[in-house]
């Protein structure tokens, strides 16, 4: 059974303007709750291209389902800074989608395909991101700062109340203070300061408050004390700077005969994963395939013999029914499941998942989208009707 693309067809852009609330840039604030890692994914309502900042190399297929549905043009997987905490999904983005690599020149990475330094722009559709150098925490730190000023994205820099560690990886308490007054809190006092982690649950912040509330360097607190502070403080090393530190000077790329993101797909079939975690397979490659697949309809047997018709082959199990008939489904071949529109096949997907089903995919799109795509449906005839 050869594996070809399955992807469903990009969205378009108005469904996209319509996900951005009106606004003209959509942005989606996604977390790793392993790593306490933000990942920001922003696009252009009317164009539909956008940037991703600072994937989780966990989280790929989580936000490559994402970015699919929402119909947009990745542009560039930008990093903040090459981290110790966890593995960028940069590598593995270019390869799903042929965007750029974006990461501070400084960083001295390998397979970076647009160095960056302060006073670059990363323009997608018709909006721009200004690169600020912010070191301090590392020397390749950059805070990504929206065209209008409304928004910051600051890396492990500033954080909410807090800021980067500066006792490894050339950090600099005097060289960090001097980036976050000078780069980030000159900013106007209403732009929102969207770090690169939270440990409990706080996701975004402002100049405003910052300059007020920050511990180490708000209400008046100068140069001096914060670099008291930050000398002070005693912090174990993250517990996964061996592993991050030297693939992220690889974007990610996994080392030669290394298991990666990839390695975790399925074999039997192109499955992907909607955003809702769903496996779901494209109607081309299930016709392709029929005759070595299970197609499992669990409409109402009405549905299944009335107008609508069915797919030729396929073998009816009511949703109801469903748990009490799994022994009906014949073992060793791949299971993909179909309903009217994909909704009762998404539960069905799940709960044969749950029962231990492995090879199992829900239609994407469901009979609806079958029909639509040319493929045959078998319909009673009106004296059987």
């Amino acid at each position: 059974m050869s594996v070809a693309s399955s992807a469903p067809a990009p969205l378009a852009t108005p469904l996209l303007r319509a996900a951005a609330g009106g606004a003209s840039v959509l942005l989606r604030q996604l977390f790793d709750a392993d790593t306490g890692t933000f990942t920001y994914l922003l696009a252009d309502g009317g164009t539909g291209e956008g940037v991703l900042i600072d994937p989780v190399f966990e989280q790929h297929n989580r936000d490559l389902a994402l970015i699919r549905e929402l119909g947009i043009e990745l542009v560039a997987s930008l990093d903040s800074h090459a981290h110790a905490d966890h593995v960028t999904g940069s590598w593995l983005m270019h390869q799903a989608t042929g965007c750029a690599i974006g990461l501070a020149a400084a960083a001295r990475a390998d397979n970076v395909t647009r160095p960056l330094v302060g006073g670059d722009r990363i323009r997608f559709g018709s909006r721009e991101l200004e690169v600020r150098a912010t070191p301090g925490h590392t020397d390749g730190c950059l805070t990504f700062v929206l065209d209008d000023h409304s928004a910051a994205f600051t890396g492990d820099a500033l954080l909410v109340r807090g800021c980067g560690r500066c006792d490894f990886q050339q950090g600099n308490a005097r060289t960090l203070y001097r980036s976050i007054t000078e780069q980030i809190l000159c900013l106007p006092d209403s732009c929102l300061l969207y770090p690169g982690h939270d440990y409990v649950g706080r996701t975004v912040s402002s100049v405003a408050e910052e300059k007020v509330f920050n511990a180490r360097l708000g209400g008046g607190a100068n140069e001096r004390d914060f670099v008291i502070f930050m000398e002070t403080m005693k912090l174990p090393h993250p517990g996964r700077l061996a592993e991050a530190l030297p693939a992220n000077l690889r974007c990610g790329k996994p080392r030669e005969g290394q298991a990666g993101a990839a390695a975790a797909q399925p074999s039997w079939a192109p499955v992907q994963r909607s955003y809702a975690g769903l496996p779901e397979l494209g109607p081309a490659w299930v016709a392709e395939h029929v005759q070595q697949l299970t197609l499992l309809d669990v409409r109402t047997a009405e549905e299944f013999h009335g107008p609508d018709g069915h797919v030729p082959g396929s073998q009816l199990v009511p949703l109801p029914e469903l748990e009490a008939r799994i022994g009906e489904i014949p073992p060793g071949r791949p299971v993909v499941v179909v309903c009217h529109s994909g909704s009762r096949s998404a539960l069905a997907t799940l709960q044969l998942q749950k029962a231990g089903l492995s090879q199992v995919a829900n239609l994407h799109g469901g009979l609806r989208a079958w029909e639509a795509e040319g493929f045959p449906i078998e319909r009673a005839t009106p004296s059987a009707a």
